[in-house]
């Protein structure tokens, strides 16, 4: 089968690999759809250190190829979702809890950082019936392979933040993650939701989400402003979807005493973020950090269709450009470079 790898740290391409074999519990999915995100720049450029010809990708939708001998829920030909995270569900990580940590920090994400991701013909599913959801007849690829990782994460941010109904709520930055969480403070009931962002296309996706007022960072002093829409008080949650120093700092001080700092950001560049201790209350002012990495698992994903079942949300709005598989070079150049106004671009198999 085809391949799309990163050979080293800041080189990419081609290669053919073997279809990959399943294990008793495991499945691999035929590739229909996928999507290419910002972690796999980061990936790319060595935020995870380095590895050789390891396929990249983990938002990817399939049929099913082939099945392990104790899979039950699922046979050759079913339409699938697969999480961007597939946890390892017996292990005690996921058992107290937090199944994305399972095997270690950051251990239920294996596509394309222990493992073979889904930028390929096709790709291995462990623990298939914990870990892949059927695809509704009314749900196309093109949208539910939004439920991999962007609602997933973003909707966490509006999750992990605890918003009240009727609460004040930031987002910090409107990609793809940023305007999914969006959609999640609305779903959640967020009485006023403001975003901040800069680019005009991504200032009108935010507002069309749920968004009731935006920041434009280059134009305006970010912290002020919000204070200011917020009569001083500062928001109940902000959601920082970035995954900068900058960024992370606003929101600390944009979020009131005993709010909620909700963070769903990438850090793939510096050593350290800092906590600004006078607004932090020197320690003391019962803010909550929360961090969240995308959740996975059968019914995270069958949550997530849902939503798209019952046309609560439409991701494919985010979908700037499409491309075929074989022009996966010039795709990850457009998405890794930002160009051509890119905010999402489909993989067609």
């Amino acid at each position: 089968m085809k391949a799309f790898v990163m050979k080293e740290i800041g080189k990419v391409g081609f290669m053919e690999k073997p279809i990959p074999q399943v294990g008793p519990n495991d499945a691999v999915i035929k590739t229909t759809r996928a999507l290419i995100c910002t972690s796999d720049s980061h990936t790319v450029s060595g935020g995870i250190g380095p590895r050789e010809n390891l396929t990249l990708g983990h938002e990817a939708v399939g049929v099913v190829h082939e099945i392990g001998s104790s899979v039950r829920f699922f046979k050759p030909g079913d339409r699938v979702v697969v999480g961007a995270i597939t946890p390892d569900w017996g292990d005690p990580a996921s058992q107290a809890g937090h199944s994305s940590q399972s095997g270690g920090p950051l251990g239920g994400w294996k596509f394309s950082n222990t493992k073979d991701g889904v930028f390929a013909e096709y790709f291995h599913v462990n623990e298939a019936d914990a870990n892949m959801a059927h695809i509704p007849d009314s749900v196309s690829d093109d949208m539910a392979v939004y439920c991999c990782d962007m609602l997933s994460t973003g909707f966490v941010g509006a999750e992990q933040g605890y918003i009240p109904i009727g609460g004040t709520v930031t987002v910090f930055a409107q990609g793809p993650v940023g305007l999914m969480a969006t959609a999640g403070a609305k779903l959640r009931g967020a009485g006023f939701i403001i975003g901040v962002e800069a680019v005009p296309q991504r200032q009108e996706l935010a507002r069309t989400y749920g968004a009731d007022e935006i920041v434009d960072f280059s134009k305006e002093d970010v912290v002020q402003r919000i204070l200011d829409l917020t009569g001083g008080e500062g928001v109940d949650t902000a959601i920082e979807a970035l995954g900068a120093d900058v960024t992370f700092q606003s929101a600390i001080k944009v979020t009131k005493a005993g709010g909620t700092i909700s963070n769903i950001g990438y850090y793939g560049h510096g050593e350290f973020v800092h906590i600004p201790r006078v607004e932090w209350g020197v320690g003391m002012a019962e803010k909550t950090i929360t961090a969240s990495l995308c959740p996975g698992g059968r019914l995270r994903m069958q949550r997530l269709l849902r939503v798209l079942e019952m046309k609560r949300v439409d991701p494919t709005l985010m979908t700037t450009h499409r491309f075929s598989f074989n022009d996966m070079e010039r795709a990850f150049e457009v998405a890794d470079k930002k160009l051509e106004d890119v905010l999402k671009a489909l993989i067609i198999f």
